[in-house]
């Protein structure tokens, strides 16, 4: 399931990601709050934190608040608008500042470490595409966060900015197997564990010659790739990898700086 955003009415939408967040009066003697943008964008936050995209709608998000949908319109005018609030408002939860006193490459380690757990403890964000930008304050916050970061390197903020979009991508793509790892156990009932078992005697029952067909797939078993772990299987897989990739692309950058400083 994708969800591009930025499908609402346009001037809607940048006014709720930029404007004041208004609480409306209570009405009547009722003890139930008054309504707020914050508190329905929180409301969905919650619902797909624990249930995914597929259970959020103005519906939901109003039953959860003790309302109903249409109460919801009067604030956001329709699902579109909430998800650009909800992805937005997520996003500002990365800590703006990561010390660079022992160098930016601590910096931008602890920054893409901060991205993975953000992702990880909302997975529906990877759902939302970023075909298309939301373009409000948190999604501003993540980059002038990144570009902060990575600047300290010395490199044009034009090459900065393709190293920002590198370990982004490494960030979102490593985590959607750990996010869909959980996911998986979570909704076929069947561990990770379980499920590699059973596979796992069939194949060698069913394709005796696999190491002579795949001898460089073999390899990865003969140099420890595959040792038992307390961790599910994809998800250490995914995090390596994402370790993996930005060791990688950090010394990447390394070697631009040095080749951009000129001979010595």
């Amino acid at each position: 399931m994708v969800v591009f955003a930025g499908q609402g009415d346009a001037r809607r939408s940048m006014e709720l990601l930029w404007g004041p967040r208004v609480v409306a009066p209570r009405t009547g003697p009722g003890p139930k709050p008054g309504l707020s943008v914050e508190a329905i964008v929180a409301t969905a936050i919650e619902i797909a934190d624990a249930e995914g995209m597929a259970a959020l709608s103005m519906r939901s998000v109003g039953e959860r608040l003790g309302r109903t949908a249409m109460a919801l319109y009067t604030y956001v005018p329709g699902k579109t608008e909430l998800v650009d609030l909800m992805y937005d408002r997520t996003l500002g939860e990365l800590p703006s500042s990561f010390s660079s006193s022992a160098g930016w490459r601590p910096a931008a380690l602890a920054l893409a470490g901060a991205l993975w757990d953000l992702h990880l403890r909302h997975p529906w964000l990877l759902q939302v595409s970023p075909a298309r930008p939301v373009l409000g304050p948190g999604e501003f916050h993540v980059q002038e966060t990144l570009l902060g970061v990575l600047a300290a390197t010395g490199l044009p903020l034009s090459r900065v900015r393709w190293v920002v979009a590198a370990l982004f991508n490494i960030v979102r793509g490593s985590v959607q197997a750990a996010a869909e790892s959980r996911q998986a156990a979570r909704e076929t009932g069947q561990s990770e564990e379980d499920w590699w078992d059973a596979r796992s005697a069939l194949l060698g029952e069913l394709a005796p010659d696999l190491t002579t067909r795949f001898p460089t797939v073999a390899r990865l078993g003969e140099e420890g790739a595959f040792e038992p772990s307390d961790e599910p299987y994809l998800e250490r897989e995914a995090r390596l990898s994402f370790e993996a990739g930005l060791e990688l692309l950090l010394d990447g950058v390394e070697a631009a700086i040095v080749k951009a400083s000129g001979p010595r």
